[in-house]
């Protein structure tokens, strides 16, 4: 049976996302019952802006990283009693517009991951991704689907659909930009069903950077190499720790 709709929330990490908070919280609203923010530790005003918003918000005192932000995501669905949890950043890179589309995807109950991707297919109006930042998502994509069997056209999309009961399973730590890799690779041996369906590629800030040295390309393909490396190794411990009682496990 597909979820009712009041069982989906949608949530998104933000930091220090002043300039671009209020259009996409209120595009959001067209779209989402119940949204939930999670501030990683801004030092702009973004604060002060999601106060006029009656919008859930966890904020970490310190930035704590995207990934960070992802877990505390999913714990929170989770504990809230949410069946499924919608993902979207606050970069203006995902167009709130598309929310029912992953709605839709949801109500087909086929899957577990409703993945956006923004090269499954080309539109008129979608931008170019910069250069570095194609290279780098094409060469680990090819990379993770070859490592776990999966077919994603884009292993770094952060507009997705989980359901929160496969999340579960999960036992995911890994606190920076390479969130995607360890969160794949345990998927995948969980044999969690992944579906993609696209959505618009959207660059309006070409200057955004990654900081903590992963501006430079070859320094985050090895630190996502690294990653999915480590992952797969730990992956079989995820069979134990699924046995414990979550109390333990956690």
């Amino acid at each position: 049976m597909s979820p009712d709709r009041s069982h989906i929330l949608l949530a998104i990490p933000v930091y220090n996302e002043a300039k671009s908070i209020e259009r996409v919280l209120r595009e959001v609203g067209i779209f989402a019952r119940d949204v939930l923010v999670i501030d990683d530790g801004s030092s702009d005003v973004t604060p002060q802006l999601l106060a006029k918003h009656q919008v859930e918000v966890i904020r970490h005192a310190e930035n704590r990283g995207y990934g960070r932000s992802m877990q505390d995501i999913l714990r929170w669905a989770d504990f809230d009693g949410y069946e499924w949890v919608i993902t979207m950043d606050c970069d203006e890179q995902h167009e709130p517009a598309e929310i029912p589309s992953f709605v839709r995807a949801i109500e087909r109950n086929d899957a577990d991951i409703i993945s956006g991707s923004r090269y499954m297919i080309e539109r008129i109006d979608d931008d170019d991704a910069p250069e570095d930042r194609f290279r780098v998502n094409r060469i680990i994509t090819q990379e993770v689907n070859a490592a776990l069997q999966l077919q994603l056209t884009d292993a770094f999309c952060g507009f997705k659909a989980s359901r929160t009961s496969a999340m579960r399973t999960l036992r995911l730590n890994v606190d920076g930009y390479d969130f995607p890799m360890q969160f794949w690779a345990q998927a995948a041996f969980m044999n969690l069903r992944v579906r993609e369906i696209p959505v618009r590629r959207i660059y309006k800030d070409m200057r955004r950077t990654f900081g903590n040295g992963l501006d430079n390309p070859e320094t985050r393909l090895s630190l996502y190499r690294d990653t999915l490396r480590v992952a797969m190794a730990n992956a079989p411990g995820l069979l134990q720790t699924n046995a414990m009682p979550d109390s333990i496990a956690k």
